[in-house]
């Protein structure tokens, strides 16, 4: 009877720590994380993917900017990344609330889904990402995005495929560079 408990402990231990975070936990923190204001024009990024061993590679460097016309955007990407490769994205987003918008662009499968509430902005889609050898893969990505003061978000992504993590993108957006080096 012990040993039974024990296991209904330890797994009632393990299924609450797989709980994920919810994007309306952040409500109430600050500051205010509006992807509108925050991308509307140029901002700076830099960032790498790690994979499950831990390696860093490739790393990049992101140049954004967004236009919005009320509850619709487009937010232009261009990667550079460390081995001189480049790559654009262009997305259209629409709010559909103050919390709750889409998202479309060239390289995601169907509809990017995201929410913002407090400083945080989380976006689910999946992303067809080319292979060195010419093919692709779809990946699942869980984008999360904190608001860090006025200037600066930090971005955490969680990229799987077949349910399987396969790595995360590490992102750090910043806002002053891009409008000091214009």
């Amino acid at each position: 009877m012990t040993i039974i408990r024990t296991l209904c402990a330890a797994t009632m231990l393990i299924l609450t720590g797989c709980a994920s975070a919810r994007i309306e936990d952040y409500a109430d923190n600050q500051p205010v994380f509006d992807i509108r204001d925050y991308t509307k024009g140029d901002v700076e990024a830099w960032g790498m993917f790690i994979d499950n061993d831990g390696k860093a590679d490739p790393t990049f460097h992101v140049t954004l900017h967004g236009a919005w016309h009320g509850d619709h955007g487009t937010l232009g990407e261009h990667f550079v990344y460390n081995d001189g490769h480049t790559q654009d994205r262009v997305w259209t987003l629409t709010f559909i609330d103050d919390h709750h918008f889409t998202g479309t662009a060239a390289d995601i499968v169907g509809t990017a889904t995201g929410a913002q509430y407090g400083n945080a902005v989380q976006m689910n889609y999946v992303l067809t990402v080319p292979t060195k050898d010419g093919g692709s893969y779809d990946m699942s990505m869980n984008d999360w995005l904190y608001r860090m003061d006025d200037k600066t978000v930090i971005n955490r992504n969680e990229m799987r495929k077949f349910g399987y993590k396969v790595g995360e993108l590490v992102i750090t957006f910043d806002k002053k560079q891009a409008e000091t080096s214009q």
